[in-house]
């Protein structure tokens, strides 16, 4: 059996959401690491909440609307360079904005191999071009449709930090998984609020993660860069 544009666009969304895709996402925890070792975070139902949270206030949001944006001017320079540039100014820590840069760094380098020709693209968007950036271009030129894009997204952001979780706390693999299917409902909400943000709806209010991510720079110990 043929396979339909949507199955391709389905298997290519799973590529770029993969824990196999080189960028380095396992090593980071977004402050996770910090709120364990101080004791606010110390199983499943206090891990959920705080994921929860983030995705209705915290910077997460803003990666997807911004990553909508990169999509829908993948072909538009000056767009690209804005949205950009306005993504790395809104981090709120050093370590957060690291993150963002050395995944996009990662990203835009294995897509520079697989599709020379959205060179222009990412010149357009100056370097160092942020990870939710190089995502949304590429997602537009796999034909990946803004809403799908942004669920594989958080999906992959939530697999991530629960897998983190399951290290730090510790957790067990079957908590986690458990967990990440709870999130479900939360996922699928804030995919689509934030694929519809208006400019004027992009603001953050996760003060939680970023003192968090502060405390994380002068940690005496780390197993994660974030």
């Amino acid at each position: 059996m043929a396979i339909t544009i949507d199955q391709q666009a389905l298997l290519k969304l799973l590529q770029l959401t993969s824990p196999a895709l080189p960028v380095g996402a396992f090593s980071y925890s977004e402050g996770l690491e910090t709120l364990v070792l101080h004791g606010h975070l110390t199983d499943s139902a206090a891990l959920h909440k705080w994921l929860v949270q983030e995705l209705r206030y915290g910077a997460v949001r803003l990666d997807v609307a911004i990553a909508t944006r990169s999509h829908q001017n993948a072909q538009t320079p000056d767009q690209l360079a804005y949205w950009n540039q306005w993504l790395t100014a809104s981090r709120d820590t050093a370590e957060l904005r690291q993150q963002s840069w050395q995944m996009g760094r990662a990203l835009v380098r294995l897509a520079q191999n697989l599709h020379p020709e959205l060179q222009p693209s990412f010149d357009a968007c100056g370097t160092p071009c942020n990870f939710a950036v190089a995502f949304g271009i590429i997602a537009a030129h796999w034909q990946i449709d803004p809403y799908t894009m942004a669920l594989g997204y958080l999906q992959s952001w939530a697999t991530n930090l629960i897998g983190a979780a399951v290290k730090l706390v510790p957790l067990g693999q079957t908590d986690g998984q458990r967990c990440l299917l709870k999130m479900i409902p939360e996922l699928t909400t804030t995919a689509q609020a934030s694929v519809n943000l208006q400019d004027d709806e992009l603001y953050v209010s996760g003060w939680g993660s970023a003192i968090a991510s502060m405390q994380h720079e002068t940690l005496y110990t780390r197993l994660f860069r974030s």
